[in-house]
């Protein structure tokens, strides 16, 4: 059971369509519930929504498959929704079997199946793309958001090589109460869109590049000493972080 669960149900008693003992049972059932599963090669958190009001995120990195599939489905058997990031064909094959309604989104490499209620954002979440070569990021970010209840707005390949693409989506990006902005090479868009916008800013750096990129540490240090206010960093490639951190923005 999450806040919202709680509430509808507190609400249902308060406006007299639920007994009040009927009410109790079904808290207490959530309260009995076990705080993990332990299956072995992975103790499932099964309370981490009502800890930080989303539940458990499954890495696919380096987890097999069938490792993946047997988590998912214990999270999905709780009623809670599932997200798995960083999810190959074969991982969603395995997922599939167990959990028939989950979805694969390719360029995202993400795994996911809603189900409940998820309380929505107050407004929207801007992800801004430098390049195509970033989309698979820029898609982690947004697949990651939106199944956190916000509303996406994809403003994509639009870097600083042709500025005049970006200044073309200005109100868009205006708009959005908060934007993340993902880049690789010289990793400059973050600062640029901080300077057009007065809402926050969370700059994903990529490994995209030549060599003196160095796997993204370029981008990262360029973002790290941006002038622009307003600018928070993630780790490189980490999509899945900045979408997390911008939806929490979004929900206050």
């Amino acid at each position: 059971m999450n806040d919202s669960e709680l509430r509808d149900l507190l609400q249902r008693v308060r406006e007299g369509g639920l007994d009040p003992s009927a009410a109790a049972a079904r808290i207490l059932t959530a309260m009995r519930a076990a705080p993990f599963i332990d299956i072995g090669f992975a103790r499932v958190d099964l309370h981490r929504e009502v800890r930080q009001g989303f539940p458990e995120v499954v890495l696919g990195l380096g987890k097999t498959p069938a490792q993946i599939a047997a988590i998912a489905e214990k999270i999905a058997a709780r009623g809670q929704t599932l997200l798995v990031t960083r999810a190959q064909p074969e991982a969603y094959d395995a997922v599939r079997a167990l959990v028939p309604g989950a979805v694969y989104h390719p360029d995202a490499r993400a795994i996911t199946f809603a189900q409940g209620r998820v309380e929505a954002g107050r407004g929207t979440i801007a992800i801004v793309c430098a390049g195509t070569s970033d989309l698979p990021v820029a898609e982690e970010a947004a697949v990651t958001a939106a199944v956190m209840g916000n509303r996406i707005d994809r403003l994509y390949d639009v870097g600083v090589a042709g500025l005049h693409r970006l200044l073309a989506e200005h109100e868009r990006i205006q708009n959005a109460r908060v934007v993340v902005v993902v880049a690789g090479m010289e990793g400059a868009l973050p600062s640029v869109v901080a300077g057009l916008v007065q809402v926050p800013v969370i700059a994903v750096p990529t490994s995209v590049g030549y060599g003196a990129s160095f796997a993204g540490i370029a981008p990262l240090l360029a973002m790290l000493n941006s002038c622009a206010n307003g600018i928070a960093v993630v780790n490189i490639d980490n999509g899945f972080g900045a979408a997390c951190m911008a939806s929490l923005i979004n929900h206050l």
